[in-house]
């Protein structure tokens, strides 16, 4: 009797690991009752930006044609719940309301969708020549888009949560100049909330970013955030993303964000080119951009999760 209970419970947890892993294509934590660490995404769809929330969903931005894909943490299923236009999708955050708002790259532009039905709400032209529309971030009143060709930031006035009707163009002045290559591209806001935090993505360099558009060098005491992508700050640590070094850097700031000092960086195998990061839980979540490798329509991609440092 022992033996075909035991039997029962080895052949329920063999069908549990099929049902977490096999139409999701995620792969599960070995111990029972934990969500996947990896996701897979649509062949060919080229993740860059990620956002979570509300609740335990992830929304995934594609670079080859702007589609929203939305998956389930828990279980690692999901589906594409918003067909691009053709333009691309990278940095995106999502707010309370259910709102989703996506950096436009190339396109120059910026959108906000309904995470729950994948309608456009709102569509911005932010630039007419040139641009690449990097990354994102909402603060108390505002959304705020980096701009890695053209040195400004794009502000969307956020009043009472009401959408504008246009953008604000703040030019940048002071300590970052643009050059060759991506420039400004991960943006957060300072732990005391009183300015914006821009890597540099071609120099390694770090800016604290007064409202008015004016940047100030942050001391990083001899160190580099070379190939800077995403941004994400918890209290007064801050997650940047290398994206070609496959490295996480854990920094620790000071209040202003006008100093910081790198603790400690973290990697994992299976990271591939990841371009930004966001977390829910105890975890991290990273998409695998895989900029190294040509695209194809049938090249596989995937999000992972680490343990958040």
């Amino acid at each position: 009797m022992r033996s075909i209970r035991g039997l029962r419970a080895i052949l329920a947890a063999l069908v549990l690991a099929i049902t977490m892993g096999g139409s999701a294509g995620a792969t599960a934590d070995r111990r029972a009752g934990t969500s996947p660490t990896s996701i897979s995404l649509p062949d060919g769809f080229q993740p860059e930006g990620i956002a979570i929330g509300p609740g335990p969903f992830a929304f995934i931005g594609s670079m080859a044609d702007g589609s929203i894909y939305r998956a389930d943490l828990r279980t690692g299923r999901g589906a594409i719940i918003s067909r691009g236009s053709g333009t691309p999708s990278l940095g995106m955050k999502t707010d309370p309301r259910g709102r989703l708002f996506m950096a436009g790259g190339t396109g120059g532009d910026a959108r906000v969708i309904d995470s729950r039905t994948g309608r456009v709400l709102a569509s911005y032209r932010l630039a007419t020549g040139p641009a690449f529309v990097n990354d994102v971030i909402l603060t108390q009143g505002a959304a705020w888009f980096t701009d890695s060709t053209n040195p400004v930031l794009y502000k969307l006035p956020l009043r009472g949560g009401r959408l504008p009707a246009a953008a604000a163009r703040i030019p940048l002045t002071g300590d970052l100049v643009y050059g060759d290559g991506f420039n400004a591209n991960g943006i957060t806001p300072t732990p005391d909330g009183r300015g914006l935090i821009v890597v540099q993505s071609n120099t390694g360099r770090l800016f604290r970013v007064d409202r008015s558009g004016k940047t100030r060098r942050v001391n990083l005491h001899g160190e580099s955030l070379r190939e800077g992508d995403g941004l994400l700050l918890r209290g007064r640590t801050l997650y940047a993303v290398q994206n070609r070094l496959n490295a996480v850097a854990v920094l620790r700031l000071n209040a202003a964000g006008t100093s910081g000092r790198v603790v400690r960086r973290v990697s994992d195998r299976r990271f591939d080119v990841p371009a930004t990061v966001a977390a829910f839980g105890t975890r991290l979540y990273l998409p695998n951009a895989r900029f190294d490798t040509s695209p194809t329509p049938t090249t596989p991609y995937t999000a992972v999760a680490i343990p958040r440092p």
